[in-house]
This record gives C-alpha cells, sequence and structure tokens, in this order.
C-alpha cells in the first residue's frame, strides 16, 4: 500500500501537513537512510515502515536497511539491551568479537549507500558500530536510541559509549535517558500510525470476530496486555495483578505477545508465562506472527482497559496505541509510560501488582470514570504522539545539525 503525507489530513489536521511541507523543503533530494536489526517485530521496525515512505513523499531519496546478524551476535546485543537498563550482566570477550565482526560485514555490505548518504539515522546497539568502520563518510550520522539508558550497567556503556561518541548526533525518546557525549543531543518521542492496520478503525464485527475466535466471553470486562514476551514487560506480575483483582471482578486477562528476530529470549519467556498462567480458563496467553496487526487491533478495542506493567520500557507504543482506542492504561512507572499515562487522567501509574489490581478494580466498577478517561486518552495522542509529529521533529534534527547543530532552525 502507498503511504501519502495528504491521507493524514483527517488525523492530524490539514495545517499540520501544510506546516511539514513548508518544513521539508530544503531536504528534498537530499539522500537519507536508516538502519536497524530487523524488518519485522518490535516499535523500530514499525515506524520505519511508515515513516520512510513519508520521507519520500516529502521530496527525499529516503531508505531503510537492516543488519544481518546470527544468533551469537543478537544474544550479545541482547545483553547489551537488558545491561543498558541495568541489568548486572555483561557480554564475554568472544561475544564482544562478533559483535565487532557483524557490524564490520555491514559496513562493507552497506558501505556505498551508507558513506554517500546526507544523513545516516542508526538505531539502537546492533548497528552502531558500522561506523567506526567507514571511517569515509560525507554526510552526517546519527545514533536514535530507542532504549531506557538512563541508568546503564556501567562495563557495558563504557565499552559502547566510545563506540556513539564520533555520531555527529544522538537522539533519545526522553531526556532522562541522555547520556554524556561529545556531540548535540536531542529528544524525540515515538509515535503511531493512525492509519495503519494495528490503528485505523475497525468495524464492530470484526473485533468481536476476533474476540469469539479467542474465546473470550462477550458480556465479561478484559484486560489485555500487549508487548514482546520480555521480562521487562512483567507479564508475570500483570497474571499476579489480574489474580488479585480476580477475587471481585469476574474479568478475563489477554496476554498478546509476538516475536522479534532480534530477541533471542522470548521463548523462555513465553514458556514462563505460560507455567505460570497454568489452566485458568480466563487467561488468554497468544503468540501472533509479526503481521497480526489487524488481530492486534481487534483485540485493543475488545478490551475494557489496557495494562503495559513495564520494569523498564524505552517508550511503551503499544500504551500510545491503546490510548488512541480510547482505552484507559495502567502502566508501570517506567521510561516513556510516564510520558504518556497521566495520572487519573488517561489512566494510572503503578508500581507494583498490588497497585494494578487496585486501580484495575476501580475502573472496571467505574465506567463513567472509564469513558472521561476515553476522551481525554484520543485527545492526548491526537496532540501528542502521532506519526506527523514524529516526522516533524526527525526533519527539525536533520535541519539542525545540517546547519551546524544550532539552537534554532529557519523554514521559509
Amino acid at each position: 500500500m502507498s503511504i501519502a503525507l495528504r491521507d493524514y489530513a483527517e488525523a492530524a489536521g490539514p495545517e499540520v501537513i501544510d506546516a511539514l511541507e513548508r518544513l521539508a523543503r530544503p531536504l528534498r533530494g537530499r539522500r537519507v537512510v536508516h538502519v536497524n536489526s530487523t524488518r519485522v517485530g518490535g516499535g523500530v521496525a514499525e515506524i520505519l515502515a511508515r515513516l520512510v515512505p513519508l520521507m519520500k513523499d516529502l521530496g527525499m531519496d529516503a531508505g531503510w536497511e537492516v543488519i544481518e546478524g546470527t544468533p551469537d551476535f543478537y544474544g550479545v546485543t541482547k545483553t547489551f539491551h537488558n545491561a543498558l537498563q541495568g541489568v548486572p550482566a555483561a557480554p564475554t570477550a568472544a561475544g564482544l568479537q562478533v559483535y565487532d565482526d557483524v557490524n564490520r560485514e555491514a559496513a562493507r555490505r552497506l558501505g556505498p549507500s551508507l558513506a554517500e548518504a546526507d544523513f545516516v539515522f542508526i538505531h539502537d546497539p546492533q548497528p552502531a558500530a558500522i561506523l567506526r568502520h567507514l571511517p569515509k563518510r560525507r554526510g552526517r550520522w546519527v545514533w536514535r536510541c530507542h532504549i531506557d539508558v538512563s541508568r546503564p550497567h556501567r562495563p557495558v556503556w563504557k565499552f559502547l559509549r566510545p563506540i556513539v561518541a564520533p555520531y555527529d548526533a544522538s537522539v533519545y525518546s526522553m531526556a532522562a535517558f541522555a547520556q554524556p557525549l561529545p556531540h548535540p543531543q536531542y529528544i524525540i518521542a515515538p509515535s503511531i500510525d493512525p492509519l495503519s492496520d494495528k490503528n485505523r478503525p475497525l468495524e464492530e464485527s470484526e473485533v468481536q470476530s476476533v474476540a469469539a475466535r479467542h474465546g473470550l466471553d462477550p458480556l465479561r470486562p478484559v484486560v489485555v496486555q500487549v508487548s514482546r514476551f520480555d521480562r521487562f514487560k512483567d507479564p508475570i506480575g500483570v497474571l499476579q495483578a489480574y489474580r488479585i483483582a480476580k477475587r471481585r471482578l469476574p474479568i478475563q486477562l489477554v496476554l498478546v505477545g509476538g516475536t522479534a528476530t532480534d530477541d533471542p529470549e522470548g521463548d523462555a519467556v513465553l514458556a514462563a508465562v505460560r507455567e505460570a498462567a497454568g489452566s485458568d480458563p480466563d487467561v488468554h496467553v497468544l503468540l501472533l506472527p509479526p503481521d497480526a496487526h489487524r488481530e492486534i487491533n481487534a483485540l485493543q478495542r475488545r478490551a475494557t482497559l489496557v495494562m503495559q506493567k513495564s520494569l523498564k520500557e524505552g517508550f511503551g507504543l503499544t500504551v500510545t496505541e491503546a490510548l488512541w482506542k480510547g482505552k484507559p492504561v495502567i502502566g508501570g512507572r517506567a521510561g516513556g509510560i510516564v510520558l504518556q499515562v497521566v495520572d487519573h487522567h488517561t489512566g494510572f501509574l503503578v508500581d507494583t501488582p498490588e497497585g494494578a489490581a487496585f486501580r484495575m478494580r476501580y475502573l472496571l466498577n467505574r465506567p463513567n470514570a472509564v469513558a472521561l478517561m476515553a476522551e481525554k486518552a484520543r485527545r492526548f495522542v491526537r496532540e501528542n504522539f502521532l506519526l506527523t509529529r514524529h516526522l516533524r521533529e526527525y526533519l527539525t534534527v536533520m535541519l539542525a545539525i545540517d546547519s551546524g547543530g544550532g539552537d534554532q532552525v529557519e523554514v521559509a
């Protein structure tokens, strides 16, 4: 399906589209390349699949490349990911060599495209070392970190810092994530695409059909959490909260997850979740393929309320998706969730399974509060977390670093 910027006028407002077209004029014809670690699975891939076509529609020569790793490589980079979020773990010397070898090969394979690009956005640690193997480059390079690196395990950050320090700039989802580096740093929150299959309106018949296919009782409340099967998403904590709340409420729980090629721990976490769920007929643990966007959309719309009880979170696009659909969110007090869940307005922030259960009961017993939060939630996303805002901030960063990283960007 082709993606055109003007298609977003209804969701974002025509004045937003006009402003984007003006902002992009100085960048027409410029070569922009994004590099990440997977084309399917996870929020980064979802964003790039929509962001890159919009950059093209604005007249840029935009492209998207993916680093090709091995299981050992993804094991190392998963250790990076966990350590950067504070887990005291570090890869072995052999693992670090694998990491460098894969990045060297990526630099060789992608070098002709990257070396001549005007702007290169390298997403997260997996492909970060490509730059050290491309000393002769023409354009500006930006390290886009989607991870909560506010309190990294110091030995791993000590290894990674000299890899990302030579970049021309870095971008984080929150100011709290930024680390001291010798270049300009920018804050860009992620976003959702309101026109994607995961977020577009659905007929009620499709929502009910998906719910019935997964055995959900149409007469009882449903609590849903959608996320990768990752320990930091705390699916076990969600199960604990559900069991506490179920003592007083006839609720159903749906834990929806997918897989990502760059996450080798997903199968183990999924197995632990299924074991913890046991034979409870009201707990539905669903492993869906990466392209099950309409199915996830339907399950979120069937939800009475949505959970995202993360312990660590770069941003949490599943929170944004739920709020856009008018669902109050009970979220862990972590990372980018706190930017989205405004206590008592778009949902509740919690720290424990007991706190999550209390808020479940509060909302499920107060349908008027749910309706008021739903209205606020959708408006909040429209104003702050749609793809058009995300695109505007990427354009602004490119204009800023192209002009030497100044504090002001002038557009004719």
